[in-house]
């Protein structure tokens, strides 16, 4: 009868023997690591990941880890290769090969068309005696780790150890690359990430007639109308060259209603609008601007060119709306 504590003690037991298989890692760090990372900085063209079975599918996710962190990569399964992906790897490339044991067929068998594109091979294996380590230019041995299965069979603590040692490659080479947070969000445009940093007020801010706009000698029923139309909350109000003067917001309306001034539609806009308003620029980010109208409690501002003049208006709802936070 399996008990719940059967299951946790399978667990920790999977948990320690993978963590025995990072720490022993530590030995494996020496001139051959150090070796590889110089050749992959000085490739000229793409980091080509060749691996099959279980090890593809750790190099699969180290050529993408790769890609993301400042170093082009790509994957290519073994099997495939021998049938015309080869034809994907050129001159410029250098070639990391993954074998736990060193000797798998397919990878062997290319061994010879890489030899002769005389490019650089390194390769990932649990026997540093093996074939492929043998025959490439720098091998990392990654030991060779007792499996986490009770029949030592299923590849899980040797494909935790390569992808770790894939995880120190690309790291290793981001950092000698010199790779910033901005590089690594043009690589990931589409995630928060991405967003905070590449997305400016400019590319969400509302522009042209888009924009609430008066001039001061507007009458206040005029200018309700121009913020019902235009639905943001607030209005600016400039002079004739478009210069800021001030703006108008539904909190101020509220609060003009609670003095309960004789004729206050009539009043002219000049009289109740704000002055000393704040504005953005459009070259900042939109995620800076965000944090700034969130500690002011703003739900919209004006965008101003160096003349102060009113360019656009950026709105909280549309910064949200695009997935900056």
């Amino acid at each position: 009868m399996v008990t719940t504590q059967d299951f946790y003690t399978w667990a920790n037991e999977v948990i320690d023997k993978e963590i025995a298989a990072i720490n022993n890692l530590h030995k494996y760090i020496h001139n051959n690591f150090a070796s590889a990372c110089k050749l992959l900085l000085q490739c000229k063209g793409r980091i080509v990941v060749l691996g099959l079975g279980k090890s593809g599918h750790i190099g699969n996710k180290i050529a993408a880890t790769f890609a993301s962190t400042g170093s082009p990569a790509f994957f290519v399964h073994a099997a495939e290769a021998s049938h015309g992906d080869f034809g994907m790897i050129t001159a410029n490339d250098v070639v990391l090969a993954i074998s736990n044991s060193g000797k798998t067929n397919e990878i062997l068998t290319l061994l010879p068309l890489i030899k002769h594109l005389n490019i650089d091979l390194i390769s990932l294996t649990g026997d540093a005696d093996s074939p492929l380590a043998q025959q490439a230019t720098v091998n990392i041995n990654i030991g060779s780790p007792e499996e986490a299965g009770p029949l030592d069979l299923a590849p899980t603590s040797s494909t935790t150890a390569t992808l770790v040692i894939g995880d120190a490659l690309a790291i290793a080479l981001l950092r000698a690359r010199g790779f910033s947070a901005t590089d690594f969000a043009r690589s990931h445009p589409g995630g928060t990430l991405g967003k905070r940093l590449l997305l400016t007020v400019k590319q969400l801010m509302r522009q042209h007639q888009d924009i609430p706009k008066v001039s001061p000698s507007s009458l206040l029923k005029d200018v309700l109308v121009e913020m019902t139309v235009k639905r943001l909350g607030m209005t600016t109000i400039v002079d004739d060259e478009d210069t800021l003067l001030g703006i108008y917001t539904d909190g101020d309306l509220r609060r003009t209603f609670e003095h309960g001034e004789e004729n206050m539609l009539q009043t002219m806009i000049k009289d109740l609008m704000t002055v000393s308003c704040r504005a953005t620029s459009d070259d900042k980010l939109a995620f800076e601007v965000f944090n700034e109208m969130e500690q002011h409690k703003i739900t919209a501002m004006p965008v101003t060119n160096s003349q102060h003049q009113v360019i656009g208006v950026i709105h909280l709802h549309d910064i949200l709306q695009a997935g900056v936070i």
